[in-house]
């Protein structure tokens, strides 16, 4: 009996590791749709994707296309591209959380989202609160399968350039030798790596629904404990 195809929401698909997980998809025979919802066109051409133009801090104006089996969120933005609290809480808190209440509404169960290690909504840090803040809001919908990413310090190469953190990034690739046991999880991920946990997640579960940094090198390297 074939196993019927699945159609996944992915917000964030510009960025480095939302785009990695979209090239994942495209390749990935369980997906038959992926509907894209971004501010402009990212001008790929395949019969899978459906691109959905607008703002996504007015994600509510979406509603009646906002539907699938699961929504893979990589939102993120940084301080440098950003630098007013305001705007980066409608960022990543704002849409994140607009769209997990659309799942609820429109009965999409699987709501997958990229945190950040130290998500805390009771820190003093305004990241770390921000990221913690968000986490319990979207637990709050309550949908049936949800699962939070999150990764320590993400590697890889991005298109803006960020000086500083290059180089704490070359920093890590040092540190991360001596970086055992229960400080595994402070170790750099790849955006690779990440997108292969969150695809794996969707379809197998997991046993809770926050996942930290060294779990996640755990599943995408096939490890399920």
């Amino acid at each position: 009996m074939e196993t019927q195809r699945k159609t996944a929401i992915v917000l964030g698909a510009t960025g480095l590791t939302g785009g990695i997980l979209l090239r994942l998809l495209l390749q990935d025979d369980r997906y038959e749709k992926i509907k894209l919802f971004s501010r402009s066109s990212m001008g790929l051409v395949d019969k899978k994707i459906e691109e959905h133009l607008g703002d996504l801090m007015q994600l509510e104006e979406f509603e009646a296309d906002f539907t699938g089996d699961e929504v893979f969120c990589c939102i993120g933005t940084t301080k440098s591209k950003t630098p007013q609290k305001e705007m980066y809480r409608k960022i990543d808190y704002g849409i994140p959380v607009a769209a997990a209440k659309l799942c609820a509404q429109n009965g999409i169960s699987g709501f997958l989202v990229i945190s950040s290690m130290g998500a805390n909504a009771k820190s003093r840090v305004f990241y770390n609160r921000l990221k913690g803040e968000m986490e319990e809001a979207v637990l709050r919908e309550d949908l049936k399968n949800t699962y939070i990413f999150r990764p320590s310090l993400i590697g890889g190469k991005r298109e803006e350039k960020r000086l500083g953190e290059w180089v704490f990034k070359q920093l890590m690739k040092g540190v991360n030798l001596v970086l055992a046991g229960p400080l595994r999880k402070y170790r750099s991920i790849d955006p690779e790596t990440i997108a292969k946990a969150m695809i794996m997640v969707a379809n197998t579960g997991y046993t809770r629904p926050i996942i930290e940094s060294d779990k996640i090198h755990k599943i995408a390297s096939g490890d399920r404990d």
